[in-house]
């Protein structure tokens, strides 16, 4: 395996660049971290949506978060693969197709993860800013959604950790992330595929420990200040 990781670690990290497309473990970090803030005002739209009283905004969104949250990511990305370019009428890389995927799919679990934080906010703080003359509007934006989103800061995080993982289904569209990095190396070597496929376990475990840890620590600091 250390034999496998001196004579590809470069291939691994970046795939061809800086002489062609970046890939493998850097390919990986970028969609998990563009699709994640791509999602994430989605998600807050959502989250309001799933909240406010008005029926006509709550339930299309709540029907919304239980479609897309029941549907399979391998199917989310099949239909943005072959549908976007078609939607927009030009052709699309594959990368970018992955991303609209990712994100379309992350907003719906970001709904909840920020509703859950809307929700935890104590009613008190709601009733006391609508006592001084803020609009609801105001309240949402100047009290509880400050506070909403701090609360649910590691649920962010964990969902980058999930994100990260499910990047990996990028290989199934030839998108040159790390999974598929690992393929073409297996493919050229013609041998050897545990260790190499072992060798990428490893990669997606110490980026997904050091978040979880990370995002572990977080949350003490954050509990801590409150």
């Amino acid at each position: 395996m250390l034999d496998i990781l001196r004579d590809n670690w470069l291939y691994l990290l970046v795939g061809q660049y800086p002489d062609g497309p970046l890939g493998g473990l850097a390919l990986t970090l970028i969609l998990a971290a563009v699709s994640l803030a791509l999602a994430l005002p989605g998600g807050v739209l959502l989250a309001l949506a799933r909240v406010s009283p008005a029926k006509a905004l709550r339930i299309p969104a709540t029907a919304f978060i239980w479609l897309v949250r029941g549907l399979p990511l391998i199917m989310v990305i099949f239909w943005a693969y072959f549908l976007v370019p078609i939607v927009l009428g030009m052709a699309v890389p594959g990368y970018v197709t992955m991303i609209y995927a990712l994100a379309f799919f992350t907003a719906a679990y970001l709904a909840e993860i920020i509703r859950a934080g809307i929700e935890a906010v104590p009613r008190g703080q709601v009733e006391a800013a609508r006592a001084i003359g803020l609009s609801r509007g105001q309240t949402l934006r100047r009290v509880v959604l400050p506070q909403a989103l701090r609360n649910v800061i590691p649920s962010l995080v964990n969902q980058f950790v999930s994100l990260t993982k499910d990047t990996s289904l990028a290989f199934i569209v030839g998108i040159n992330e790390l999974t598929y990095a690992a393929s073409q190396i297996s493919n050229r070597l013609l041998d050897r595929p545990a260790e190499i496929y072992g060798l990428v376990a490893i990669f997606y475990f110490i980026i997904c420990w050091s978040l979880t840890a990370w995002s572990r620590r977080l949350e003490r600091k954050l509990a801590w200040g409150r």
